[in-house]
């Protein structure tokens, strides 16, 4: 060979091995980090988890630090040693959890800066490494947001409807009432930047005397306040009504409904016993997922009215025992008024709102359900026909459809339901002019009192 031939060989080697040298000592790929959760606030001690990896030239050291109005606060520092040919045996992936406590670390309400900074053992940047800085901005915040009530007696009867005036700090995010583990959301009152709420609330027809009834919210950190305030439960009972079932009665009510609800059931007082307790229960469920997300905005006016001519067949909150063969077999109850006038006597809105179902619900027939604002909703069941459609506004006393037979029903009549919120009330209240003077609108003045100081 030439020696000048040996002498570009050897040029070449001296060349690769210096790339190979620069490729593997100074590799410009940084490390990788993931820190896990991402809050928007911390309300006390928070636990975090942070995973970092460089797969070449391997982890030098983690340090996570906080950071608000002043010199950054060390949370943990980890170095890790050099091991093995070219760091082959040193550490490649790490991961590990940690907590803040703002208590420990000296932390004021306000902004956060959570920080993550990861070197490997590149030889770049003077030997000190790739560095990789992930910051995690979050707002400290651990107080609870206040809660002052402005309406003052609360009478309610069990199974009646309940209404609370009260204020809240401006960073809640979430109020209303809990009765006994259910949620009532509050509804603005007043816009404009006052926090003023109004929450209508049921007592559901089988409480106690002793329910526990409290004002709750919640901020946007998720701090919670509850609140209490003075209520009245005035004790009431229901009726009882026996209801016999005749296998003639039987047949006639199961068929309108489809075969293929009922399964392997076979015989008549089977399918009866489903539809009167399985699908209630779903219809009830449906009715509470349907009403969940009130309409803030006010579209009721004044009492609601009755279905004229009509005789009360059946009252709210009615215990009905079912009877076949002279045997128990079912009990039930009723929670709503059923008003029996002409057959297809026409079924008017009770008052003013938006309809936000019309079609059929199982054991109720023929259904219509209308959104009065506020949480507070109306319920039109057993309809023969309807007359208006979902998203449709109607005013007190517009025709929505007609009295039937549909459903769960052995004559034609009306199903008239109150509901707060999905739960139902009895509706004899919001039929009562005076009731609603002494219970909400009084309340609804003092707002105004107050707004006008």
């Amino acid at each position: 060979m030439k020696k000048s031939s040996v002498i570009i060989v050897i040029l070449f080697l001296v060349v690769a091995s210096f790339i190979c040298f620069f490729v593997i000592f100074f590799e410009g790929e940084n490390p990788k980090a993931e820190l896990t959760p991402l809050p928007e606030y911390i309300t006390g001690e928070s636990e975090f988890s942070i995973k970092v990896t460089d797969k070449k030239r391997g982890l030098r050291n983690v340090k996570v630090s906080l950071r608000q109005d002043g010199p950054s606060i060390s949370v943990f520092e980890k170095k890790f040693p050099y091991e093995g040919m070219l760091n082959k045996k040193g550490t490649h992936s790490y991961e590990e959890k940690f907590t803040i406590n703002p208590k420990k670390f000296g932390l004021v309400q306000g902004q956060v800066y959570l920080a993550i900074e990861i070197h490997d053992f590149s030889k770049r940047r003077g030997g000190d490494g790739n560095l990789t800085i992930i910051e995690h901005k979050m707002i400290l915040d651990t107080i609870p947001p206040s809660i002052a009530i402005i309406s003052r007696q609360h009478n309610i009867n069990i199974g009646g409807s309940g209404l609370i005036i009260y204020k809240t700090s401006a960073d809640t995010s979430e109020s209303g009432v809990f009765v006994n583990g259910l949620f009532f959301k509050g509804s603005p009152f007043i816009k404009d930047g006052k926090e003023i709420f109004l929450c209508y609330f049921a007592l559901p027809f089988n409480s106690s005397n002793d329910s526990k009834l409290y004002l709750w919210a919640r901020d946007h950190a998720g701090n919670e306040k509850k609140g209490s305030f003075y209520y009245h439960i005035r004790d009431r009972r229901f009726r009882k009504d026996t209801i016999i079932l005749r296998d003639k009665l039987l047949a006639k009510i199961i068929e309108p409904f489809s075969p293929d609800i009922f399964g392997e059931k076979t015989k008549d007082i089977e399918k009866y016993l489903f539809l009167n307790k399985e699908i209630r229960e779903e219809n009830h469920a449906f009715l509470r997922e349907l009403c969940k997300d009130p309409t803030e905005e006010k579209l009721w006016n004044q009492a609601w009215v009755r279905m004229k001519n009509a005789a009360t067949m059946a009252t709210f909150g009615d215990e009905r025992e079912y009877f076949y063969n002279d045997e128990l077999v079912d009990t039930e109850f009723h929670l709503g008024i059923d008003l029996a006038s002409l057959a297809m006597s026409p079924v008017q809105a009770s008052n003013a709102g938006n309809v936000i179902y019309a079609q059929d619900l199982g054991i109720y027939g023929q259904t219509v359900v209308i959104d009065h604002g506020q949480g507070l909703y109306t319920i039109y069941g057993h309809l023969s026909s309807i007359d208006v459609k979902n998203d449709q506004i109607v005013e007190k006393g517009d025709i929505i459809g007609f009295s039937g037979s549909t459903g769960l029903a052995t004559g034609d009549h009306l199903h008239f339901g109150f509901l707060v919120q999905g739960i139902p009330v009895n509706p004899i209240e919001w039929w009562d002019s005076h009731w609603i003077k002494d219970n909400v609108d009084r309340k609804l003045k003092m707002v105004k009192i107050l707004d006008e100081r």
